[in-house]
């Protein structure tokens, strides 16, 4: 590696002061969900991070070429974890032919991650249209603006057009129009991976792994 020409991050290191994390400290050991409950509330509690929700989506096309982008979940129960984004969007697109995702929450002040797999569904255009009247305006013009991911000259243009729906519905007993390209999916999970960080990088790793009767068996990985 030459350090002269690239950026030299060799020597850094993060302490990790973490208490080990063993099966026995699940909240439960056939329910990951309620684990991810767990670690999530005190993600939230957490001054330090801002957006707890926020997680990596990591998507690929049939010849194999992945991308991951951030996005925020919305809400995760038992049948799964939810986003919204634009459908036409390269996620979208990939999502469309291969419809297979992981996901991944950092938490850096609490050394800890979550690590998510599962087939991906589309939510119903019912469901997506109460969440998109659910979001602050500016945020529903927008959503009708961008063509998520299309080559664009300027954004000048997308202000332009941001300004005149602005105007469009001034009016805010109006509703705005759910974009038809606009809208939700679930990742129904059949991996949950949590792993909890170590200075010595003798990290720790317990994964959920749902079997074909729905049950959810527990194991411990190697670091």
């Amino acid at each position: 590696m030459d350090a002269v020409k690239g950026i030299d991050m060799c020597d850094s290191r993060a302490e990790y002061i973490s208490p080990d994390f063993t099966k026995e400290d699940l909240v439960s050991q056939d329910d990951p969900y309620a684990q991810f409950n767990d670690w999530f509330t005190r993600a939230k509690e957490c001054d330090s991070i801002a957006e707890p929700n926020a997680m990596a989506l990591a998507t690929c096309s049939l010849s194999g070429v992945p991308s991951v982008r951030m996005v925020l979940m919305k809400w995760i129960g038992p049948s799964g974890v939810v986003f919204f984004t634009n459908q036409c969007s390269r996620k979208g697109m990939e999502l469309e032919e291969n419809p297979k995702a992981s996901v991944v929450f950092y938490w850096p002040p609490l050394h800890r991650q979550i690590r998510i797999e599962g087939n991906v569904k589309k939510l119903s255009n019912e469901e997506s249209t109460k969440y998109f009247h659910s979001r602050p305006r500016d945020s529903q013009i927008s959503a009708c603006v961008s063509k998520q991911s299309s080559v664009i000259d300027s954004k000048v243009v997308l202000r332009r057009e941001h300004k005149r729906l602005q105007e469009t519905y001034a009016d805010e007993t109006v509703p705005i129009p759910k974009p038809p390209h606009w809208g939700g999916y679930i990742i129904e999970p059949v991996c949950f991976e949590f792993w909890q960080g170590h200075s010595d990088r003798l990290h720790d790793r317990i994964v959920f792994t749902r079997q074909a009767d729905s049950v959810w068996t527990v194991q411990l990985l190697a670091p």
